[in-house]
């Protein structure tokens, strides 16, 4: 494992995903040390990042969420420091943390997405919910792990729900229900995995389902019919291009009650707990986690 160097595994960070980071961290730290692999972990709310070079480092495993950690502010920094590191560049990491400005790429390359609608103080709240039709999920622009999200499901409590997300980011989506399931399709260099199909015991597939219950289904391989399935993964790998993602990815997905695809996010750093569904997708092909984790630390670049 002497090709990779010495690897910092950057978790932490300060953004609201944080724990989940440093879980997402832990894993992965290990499981390149099981491997031979010498990795450290590196926490950029603990010291700068030009401490990388200080200390010798050779390359960077991103394994930070939310700003800061996938938006291309951490990545830029990398670049500059001409530090290799794994996953999406600048560009595409800054893209796809803003879910309005994905769905405007995603929506001129002609690819399927759910009708939505911008917030702000002055919107007609119950002309929205008419449009859209109840349910309606209200969630802020550039965060993740559905933080700051509200599922509206009674008419006049859109504009509270617009106040919730407003918390987290001026940018506020209200986004039409499809509800016909929800998946997940992982991308690792051009290769699209198994789709999942997440089933949460909650109203929906929140925070808690993600990370802490052990209630959550998934389902791997999901379910769909083969040529669905085919399709599915086409469109994921066609949503990562189209955003200008490397490396690695998640592309989440719902389907309709008429098995209708709609591209919903692109995660370009995704969890690794032992909740997370990149390490799901890479089982279902065989590939074990210690194993997937070299996959993604091969991605490495600059630039």
């Amino acid at each position: 494992m002497k090709q990779y160097g010495k690897v910092a595994v950057l978790m932490g960070g300060s953004s609201s995903e944080r724990e989940v980071s440093l879980m997402s961290g832990a894993g992965v730290l290990a499981a390149l040390q099981s491997k031979g692999v010498d990795a450290h972990k590196f926490d950029p709310s603990e010291k700068p990042l030009s401490a990388l070079k200080e200390e010798g480092f050779d390359c960077v495993f991103i394994i930070l969420h939310g700003p800061f950690g996938e938006d291309g502010t951490v990545q830029g920094a990398l670049e500059a420091l001409d530090m290799p590191y794994t996953g999406c560049g600048v560009m595409a990491s800054a893209i796809a943390m803003d879910k309005w400005r994905t769905k405007l790429l995603w929506k001129g390359a002609g690819l399927p997405i759910p009708a939505f609608e911008l917030l702000d103080e002055s919107s007609d709240f119950d002309a929205i919910e008419r449009q859209l039709g109840l349910p309606i999920f209200v969630k802020p622009s550039t965060e993740g792990s559905s933080i700051g999200v509200t599922k509206v499901k009674q008419p006049g409590e859109l504009r509270a729900a617009f106040a919730e997300a407003r918390k987290y980011d001026e940018v506020v989506i209200a986004e039409q229900f499809i509800g016909g399931g929800e998946y997940t399709c992982a991308v690792i260099g051009d290769q699209a995995y198994p789709t999942i199909k997440i089933e949460p015991a909650t109203e929906y597939y929140d925070y808690q389902a993600k990370y802490f219950r052990d209630d959550t289904v998934y389902r791997c391989p999901s379910g769909l019919a083969p040529e669905v399935e085919a399709r599915a993964r086409e469109l994921a790998l066609k949503a990562f291009k189209v955003l200008g993602c490397r490396g690695w990815s998640r592309v989440d997905f719902l389907m309709d009650e008429a098995g209708e695809i709609y591209l919903l996010e692109a995660n370009t750093s995704p969890g690794m707990t032992s909740h997370s569904l990149v390490p799901m997708a890479a089982r279902a092909e065989g590939i074990a986690y210690e194993d997937l984790c070299l996959k993604v630390l091969d991605t490495v670049h600059v630039g």
